[in-house]
C-alpha cells in the first residue's frame, strides 16, 4: 500500500514522473502505481496479441468496469475493449492524453485489476512459478469480514454491509446509488463538508449534475452555514458528504446536528470514518451510508485493498440504496478476501496500541518549539464533535498532521521514519501530503491561493503512528526537529 519517498527530492521527482525516481519506485499505492503482477500480465497480452501493437492495455477488475471506462474514453477515441479467459480491460492508441484520462477514471472509483488476480493469471499462464504465501482465512472470508464488521456496527445486519474492492468504490457506489434515488424527487445538490481526499472531491465533482450543483463547504464546522444553506436550498439538496474526521486537517463536524438537519430536508448523509476506523466511531445511527477504506486499520499490514458500504436499515430509503449500491459496486477478489479476512480480527488489538501512541506523540509535538500546529482528533476545535460520536474517549485512531515553524524540508529529509502514502499500518508513515495529494496546487500561485481559502498549509506533514513503541516515533521526530 505504500513506498518509500525519503527525501522531498523523490517526492518532486515521484510527482513529475521524473525517470532516475521511478526507476526505484516498484510498487505503490495500487491506485496510483500499476503494481508489478499487472504490468507483466499486461506485457505478455500485448506482446501475445496482434491486434494491441502499439496500443495501451488496461486490465480493470470486472467486465462492467471496462464498459464503463470505454464509454468513459469514448469509441471515437479509437478505444476497444478487450477480453481473454476471464480478464476484461480496454485498449487505446498510444496517446498522453487518453493514457491520463483512463489512468484518472480507474483511480478515481476503483477500477484497476487486482494484484493477486493479475498474480493467479501469470501462474495460469506458466510467467511465474506460484503465487506469494501467505497467511490467509481458512474459512468463508467476506462471512468472516463481516461478522468482524458487525461487531463494530453494533446494529448492521449481514445484509447492509456491502463489500467494494477499495474504499473509493464503496464511496463512488454510494454516491451513484444515493444520486439516481433523489433525482427523481428534482434534488441533486450535493454538499461538500470541508477539504476530502483528493479521490473523493473528484467523485462528487465529476459525478454531480452540473458543476453547480456540488457546493463545497470550507469550514465543516460552521453549523450556521449549513443550517443557512438547507434553510435556502433544502428542497434540491440530495445529500451531505462528510468525512470523520476530515483528512488532512482532522476535523470533526457535529454529527448528531448534521444528521437531524439531513432527516428534517429528506437529505442523504453519507459519512466516511477512514481517517479514525468505524471500531472507533459510532456512526451508522446517524448516516444513510457509511462508507469506509478497509486498508485502513483492518488491513493493517498494508497488503490488501478492500472497501465497504454499510446501509442503515432504518433509513426510510434503505431498502433502495442496498440494491442500487450493490449494483455500483465492484467485485473484491477472493484472495484479498481471505488475506483482509486473515488480519482483520486484530483491528481492535492493533488500534489499542495506536492509540496510546496516538496521544503521546500529539503530546509531545503540540510542545515542541519548532512545532506550529497539530491537527488530530482530540484537538480543543474539534474534540466535542469527535467525543459525541467516539466509542471511547481514548478512540482517536493514529493520523497526525502538522506544521512547523522551521522549513519543512530539511526536517523531512534528516526525518528516519518510513516516509509514503497511506496510513492505518502497524508500520508509522508519514508524507508531506499536499504534495502527493494535490502537486498541481503546491506548485501554481493558483493553487496555493486554493489551499490557503482552505487554511492548506502546502508544507503540511501528515504522520500516520504505528504500533512501534512510542518512544522509538517521538526519538526519531525529536532528532529531526533538533
Amino acid at each position: 500500500m505504500s513506498c518509500s519517498l525519503p527525501t522531498m527530492r523523490d517526492v518532486r521527482g515521484y510527482e513529475e514522473k521524473d525517470p532516475v525516481t521511478m526507476r526505484s519506485v516498484v510498487s505503490g499505492y495500487p491506485r496510483f502505481v500499476v503494481h508489478p503482477f499487472a504490468r507483466q500480465l499486461v506485457d505478455h497480452l500485448v506482446a501475445s496479441t496482434p491486434a494491441l501493437a502499439g496500443r495501451t492495455l488496461w486490465l480493470t477488475s470486472s467486465r462492467r468496469m471496462a464498459e464503463a471506462l470505454f464509454a468513459h474514453l469514448s469509441q471515437a477515441s479509437g478505444a476497444s475493449l478487450f477480453a481473454s479467459e476471464g480478464i476484461h480491460g480496454v485498449s487505446h492508441p498510444e496517446s498522453s492524453d487518453l493514457f491520463g484520462r483512463a489512468k484518472v477514471f480507474l483511480q478515481n472509483i476503483g477500477g484497476f485489476i487486482s494484484s493477486r488476480e493479475a498474480e493467479d493469471q501469470l501462474v495460469r499462464r506458466q510467467l511465474i512459478p506460484s503465487a506469494f504465501g501467505e497467511e490467509v482465512f481458512a474459512g468463508e472470508a467476506t462471512a468472516e469480514i463481516r461478522r468482524v464488521l458487525q461487531r463494530a456496527l453494533a446494529t448492521a445486519h449481514a445484509g447492509d454491509v456491502l463489500m467494494a474492492n477499495s474504499g473509493m468504490n464503496a464511496i463512488y457506489a454510494a454516491f451513484r446509488a444515493s444520486a439516481e434515488i433523489q433525482l427523481p424527487r428534482q434534488r441533486t445538490v450535493w454538499l461538500q463538508l470541508g477539504w476530502l481526499y483528493l479521490d473523493t472531491i473528484a467523485i462528487l465533482k465529476k459525478f454531480a449534475a452540473t458543476p453547480a450543483d456540488y457546493v463545497y463547504v470550507r469550514d465543516p464546522h460552521d453549523r450556521d452555514g449549513i443550517e443557512r444553506i438547507f434553510a435556502r436550498h433544502g428542497a434540491q439538496i440530495a445529500g451531505v458528504f462528510a468525512e470523520v474526521p476530515t483528512n488532512p486537517l482532522i476535523e470533526t463536524p457535529d454529527i448528531p446536528a448534521l444528521a437531524a438537519l439531513c432527516r428534517q430536508h429528506g437529505a442523504h448523509l453519507i459519512l466516511d470514518p477512514s481517517v479514525s476506523s468505524i471500531f472507533n466511531l459510532d456512526l451508522l445511527p446517524h448516516a444513510d451510508v457509511v462508507v469506509m477504506s478497509l486498508t485502513k486499520y483492518t488491513g493493517s499490514a498494508g497488503d490488501v485493498l478492500a472497501g465497504a458500504a454499510v446501509i442503515n436499515p432504518a433509513r426510510p430509503d434503505a431498502a433502495e440504496l442496498r440494491e442500487r449500491t450493490a449494483a455500483w459496486l465492484e467485485p473484491v477478489y477472493a484472495r484479498d478476501l481471505s488475506r483482509l479476512a486473515a488480519q482483520i480480527r486484530e483491528t481492535e488489538s492493533v488500534l489499542a496500541q495506536i492509540h496510546r501512541n496516538t496521544a503521546r506523540v500529539a503530546a509531545f509535538l503540540e510542545t515542541h518549539p519548532a512545532v506550529r500546529d497539530v491537527f488530530w482528533a482530540l484537538r480543543p476545535a474539534s474534540r466535542a464533535n469527535y467525543l459525541k460520536i467516539a466509542r471511547a474517549p481514548e478512540a482517536t485512531g493514529g493520523m497526525i498532521t502538522f506544521t512547523l515553524r522551521t522549513p519543512m524540508e530539511p526536517f523531512y529529509n534528516r526525518l528516519r521514519l518510513p516516509k509514503g502514502p497511506s496510513f492505518g499500518m502497524t508500520t508509522t508513515l508519514i508524507c508531506p501530503f499536499m504534495y502527493l495529494a494535490h502537486y498541481n496546487l503546491v506548485t501554481t500561485p493558483a493553487g496555493l491561493a486554493e489551499l490557503s481559502a482552505s487554511r492548506l498549509d502546502p508544507d503540511l506533514l501528515r504522520l500516520c503512528c504505528g504500533s512501534e513503541p512510542a518512544e522509538e516515533i517521538i526519538g526519531a521526530l525529536a532528532e529531526a526537529l533538533g
